[in-house]
């Protein structure tokens, strides 16, 4: 068997033996703000180099692109949320345009803690503010429907379409807003791509790895994937699925990644 090396976006292969120790991870994710991350606990683990380097990165569109949309956001009263991503671009397109928000708005948030995230921007207890628990949209549902008489604004970044058939099927009076999009984080001519494990959280990411390195071969390199669209892309692009996560066993990326360590390279196990 060959293990695949990529510098300078080219190919070369150097033999390995069947049974190949995980060495060097490439997380696609920003690091993580703590030190107390379980991701820190499996390089101690399993004597493993983790490298965090997102695939995507993500860019607002500018007040004359969002113009071509030709959205007026006066004319809405409610505006959902389902990232805080969304919240910045919402707020930084408002002020670049010079949009007044009036106090009446109303904000529809996935989460807690996206709800919570409003505070950057506005008094938290002196608007009127709705969350779900699960993170899925359809928590919000009734509260939608509840006030049917408000026009909603869905601020959504451009490979966001979930949530439109939902919404558009409880007859939900929404306008889609696209304020950012995700790009391609592409890798330098010459920059290293040494890996024995990718890490992908969107199908986004697929596409990047595939755009930087439209040659690449799988070959002994390790998948692992968070969340259902981002596994079924690694199918969809030809490439093998080694873990994913949640499942009920494995709930987080970091679960599953030491539940494969752990059956795969036990010798390296520190305790």
């Amino acid at each position: 068997m060959y293990y695949q090396h990529i510098h300078s976006h080219g190919l070369n292969y150097t033999p390995i033996s069947s049974k190949v120790k995980v060495n060097k991870i490439l997380v696609s994710q920003p690091k993580p703000s703590s030190d107390k991350s379980p991701y820190y606990d499996i390089v101690h683990r399993y004597d493993v180099d983790l490298e965090f380097r997102p695939f995507i990165k993500v860019e607002g569109l500018s007040a004359r692109e969002f113009r071509q949309q030709k959205i007026n956001i006066a004319d809405f009263t409610a505006v959902i949320f389902t990232a805080r991503t969304a919240i910045d671009h919402f707020f930084r397109l408002c002020e670049e345009m010079r949009i007044n928000i009036p106090d009446t708005m109303k904000y529809f948030c996935t989460t807690e803690a996206i709800a919570v995230y409003l505070q950057k921007y506005i008094v938290y207890r002196k608007r009127k503010i709705f969350h779900g628990t699960t993170g899925k949209l359809d928590d919000l549902i009734p509260a939608l429907t509840k006030h049917n008489k408000d026009k909603y604004l869905f601020a959504i970044s451009d490979v966001n379409s979930r949530g439109e058939e939902l919404l558009a099927a409880n007859k939900i009076d929404y306008t889609k807003a696209v304020m950012y999009r995700t790009v391609s984080n592409d890798f330098k001519p010459g920059e290293p791509f040494d890996y024995d494990m990718l890490i992908f959280f969107s199908p986004s990411g697929i596409d990047s790895l595939k755009k930087n390195f439209p040659d690449f071969v799988q070959g002994d390199i390790r998948i692992g994937t968070f969340g259902e669209q981002t596994a079924k892309a690694v199918s969809a692009a030809g490439l093998r699925l080694d873990f994913h996560a949640p499942t009920p066993e494995h709930p987080s990326i970091t679960a599953a990644l030491d539940a494969f360590l752990r059956e795969n390279q036990p010798a390296t196990v520190k305790g």
